[in-house]
């Protein structure tokens, strides 16, 4: 005989909880009524009832709560969907709770019995939540009733095979029972997917930098990176399979722009006056990356960078001059070289790799990073490459790829974990952004991304958003095979 109730399996309280909880279904209203109590779902331990069924692999799950004891409850109760290694009350958990305060965020603990983590959203309930697990990384998304989803934040949270997963609500109170209706109840169970068969699905998305609200533009289960904003705020220019594509802003099918020929890299971006593109790629099948101008629709490319490898990162507001990273003797340095051509000007000569050079708006600076402490930082120096100062503080990340602000004001960045060599793809990530002048920084958002994520500058004209790049690495469709 079956014990369960809907799409899952059992309902549990977890924990010590005092008052005893309960699930039920309404099959004529496709609604799940939980009552819970429990003391909190944080810390090292958690207290709540669980409604959930067991389930391997990658999963999908959706829920709309709404919340219907009575005012005077606790505004940090929480209720929402959940992922968890096991029913104990300090297992690994990853879940989106939605607070009585109308606070949406995704709280997880990566061990047992560690910390509990929260990343919130600006977009208060009611909301439609969305969980995801894909191997071991958990992405988050919210959706207004009737709306879109908007990526809340994806990182890794290991757990094991065959997980726990379904609803939740804690009261928050220990003497208190609170309630919940939960529609639009969805639970898709993709299974185990070996880690050698998945596809890369990549993002083009934007974050505004006043509220964090995240919108997507583009998903595709292909590989492409590095967008940037053209000058008149009207589309976007990617690149990805060596090619440059030009993407409305309001999104749809992208268009090829003609390179000729150069198999391009995520190193390109718009002249200040919006008419040229200039790219970073080889000539061919062979050879080292170089830098070449081109018409901003298409055209036949001009030769900037006789030597190789060079990778462009920055063009001067005046739009004279082009700021690269370079590879000479086996030191890779910051460089600068006239748009027309000329003798390239070598700017930093210090051990380690300089990379990712941007000018300031008013050009007078040019922020760029650099291992030279030991730890990959954001620096800045002068135009002419005098008054190298460090800008990031701080041992916890390694910072890459400093973008100004159009508006002069602050300069957006990516950050990785500090033991991270390198800038490689498909690792936890965040943008952070920092007053140009310096000073501490905020996290923009928390994503699965790195290499092609933000390596080019990517700010609206306004400089109220920025564009970037996330992952992740799904379960093939059957046409992918």
């Amino acid at each position: 005989m079956s014990n369960s109730i809907g799409l899952f399996d059992s309902g549990s309280d977890i924990g010590p909880v005092r008052r005893k909880g309960s699930s039920r279904f309404n099959e004529a209203r496709s609604v799940y009524r939980i009552e819970g109590g429990g003391a909190n779902i944080w810390g090292g331990h958690d207290e709540f009832h669980f409604l959930w069924r067991k389930d391997s692999g990658d999963i999908s799950l959706e829920c709309l709560l709404d919340w219907t004891t009575p005012p005077g409850g606790n505004r940090h109760r929480k209720g929402g969907i959940m992922v968890r290694a096991g029913l104990e009350p300090d297992s690994p958990f990853a879940c989106v709770a939605i607070h009585g305060s109308g606070l949406v965020a995704l709280q997880f603990r990566k061990e047992r019995a560690g910390p509990t983590v929260s990343i919130p959203t600006s977009i208060p309930a009611p909301v439609i939540t969305r969980i995801e697990r894909h191997g071991d990384v958990i992405s988050a998304e919210v959706a207004r009733p009737g709306g879109p989803f908007h990526p809340l934040a994806a990182l890794t949270v290991p757990l094991p095979q065959t997980v726990h997963a379904g609803l939740f609500l804690c009261s928050h109170d220990t003497e208190r029972l609170e309630a919940a209706d939960f529609s639009s109840v969805s639970f898709r169970s993709i299974g185990v997917v070996e880690t050698a068969s998945r596809t890369v699905e990549s993002t083009l998305e934007t974050v505004d930098i006043e509220t964090g609200e995240r919108n997507v533009v583009l998903r595709s289960r292909s590989h492409f990176e590095a967008p940037n904003w053209s000058r008149d705020g009207k589309a976007f220019y990617y690149n990805g399979s060596g090619n440059i594509y030009r993407l409305v802003i309001e999104g749809g099918e992208p268009v090829r722009i003609d390179t000729g020929g150069i198999h391009c890299n995520n190193d390109h971006g718009i002249s200040p006056d919006g008419k040229a593109l200039v790219i970073s790629g080889r000539p061919g099948t062979s050879g080292q990356s170089q830098i070449f101008l081109l018409p901003a629709n298409g055209g036949a490319p001009r030769l900037i960078t006789p030597i190789a490898p060079s990778y462009w990162h920055g063009w001067s507001p005046d739009g004279a001059t082009l700021a690269y990273c370079a590879s000479r003797n086996s030191e890779y340095d910051i460089y600068t070289i006239p748009v027309e051509g000329g003798e390239e000007r070598r700017l930093t000569n210090a051990p380690g790799l300089d990379d990712g050079p941007d000018y300031s708006a008013d050009g007078r600076f040019i922020y760029f990073n650099s291992e030279r402490s030991g730890l990959m930082r954001i620096w800045r120096m002068k135009a002419d490459g005098s008054g190298q100062e460090l800008v990031s503080q701080g041992p916890e990340s390694a910072d890459w790829f400093p973008h100004p602000s159009p508006d002069g004001r602050w300069i957006i960045y990516l950050s990785y974990d500090a033991a991270v060599k390198g800038h490689p793809a498909n690792k936890d990530v965040t943008l952070k952004m920092m007053p140009a002048s310096g000073g501490p920084a905020r996290v923009l958002a928390t994503l699965f991304g790195g290499q092609g994520t933000i390596n080019v500058p990517s700010w609206s004209p306004d400089s109220r958003k920025c564009a970037f790049v996330s992952y992740r690495l799904i379960a093939p469709r059957k046409e992918d095979k």
